[in-house]
């Protein structure tokens, strides 16, 4: 069991990120017909905001407020969004809900102000967010917490197209069970690789899309998908077919698309 790994279970009292139940930590959930979202409140007390949150994700990315990202009167929002470009040895575990990667120290994003240090990202299929409806084959989630705990995730959507090499470095890794890691010293990662080069994005508040369901979660999901071949998707689906959860009603919430970021994460000039 890696550090990082370790260092999350400690913290999940107090800022739980994505993925860290286990059956010795609590009930067991997933996303089948007795253990599935609907049912996750009712697993255990602790819970409950998974049935009675108000602030809760995913959501359908429909009739979002197009926004300029720099406008103070909106008071939402980073004045700068920006992604550390490092390469990085990665662990990848397949926890028995999704393959997830964890990332040594050095990539941050930083969002008004606040460095926001990413601590692993993980996948979904088919995508946990729509947009007007519309699903995705999969989406990948970039985990992100400041040193105060506070919890910002970066949504990419991941559709069908030619083969990316960017992602085969993790994907001929895949553990072959549950529960296993791999430390791979001998493979380095470029995450900007992973994004698009240039994308507008939708920003809200919102929660984590696993129990505990915690709310606060402060959500950037880019508009423009990258792509993966049949077969990468594939590989994929073929060990997590449905690991997602439906769409959660936004109470009011307001939904933004702010303007495009580059591929260092900065705003275009004359923005």
């Amino acid at each position: 069991m890696s550090v990082r790994w370790f260092a999350a279970i400690v913290l999940a009292c107090v800022a739980p990120i994505m993925m860290l139940a286990s059956d010795e930590q609590g009930p067991h959930w997933g996303y089948g017909r007795d253990d599935g979202p609907p049912h996750w409140a009712s697993l255990d007390p602790d819970w409950a905001t998974c049935a009675t949150g108000r602030a809760q994700s995913p959501v359908d990315l429909a009739r979002a407020e197009e926004v300029d990202i720099d406008a103070p009167a909106r008071n939402y929002g980073p004045t700068s969004l920006e992604i550390a470009h490092h390469e990085h040895v990665v662990d990848v575990l397949d926890n028995g809900h999704t393959i997830q990667v964890d990332y040594d120290a050095g990539s941050t994003l930083t969002v008004s102000g606040r460095v926001y240090e990413l601590q692993q990202y993980h996948f979904h299929a088919p995508s946990e967010h729509t947009v007007d409806g519309r699903a995705y084959p999969m989406e990948m989630h970039l985990v992100h917490r400041s040193t105060q705990g506070e919890l910002v995730v970066m949504g990419v959507f991941i559709e069908e197209g030619a083969h990316n090499p960017a992602f085969e470095p993790v994907w001929s890794n895949f553990p072959t069970a549950a529960g296993e890691q791999r430390h791979l010293e001998h493979v380095e990662i470029d995450i900007d690789d992973l994004l698009p080069t240039q994308s507008r994005h939708f920003r809200y508040e919102g929660s984590l899309t696993t129990p505990p369901c915690s709310e606060g979660v402060r959500w950037f999901v880019l508009a423009e998908p990258v792509r993966l071949s049949d077969e990468q998707i594939r590989t994929f689906t073929d060990i997590f077919s449905h690991n997602n959860r439906p769409t959660q009603p936004t109470n009011g919430r307001t939904i933004l698309l702010g303007d495009p970021l580059d591929a260092d994460g900065s705003e275009p000039d004359g923005s």
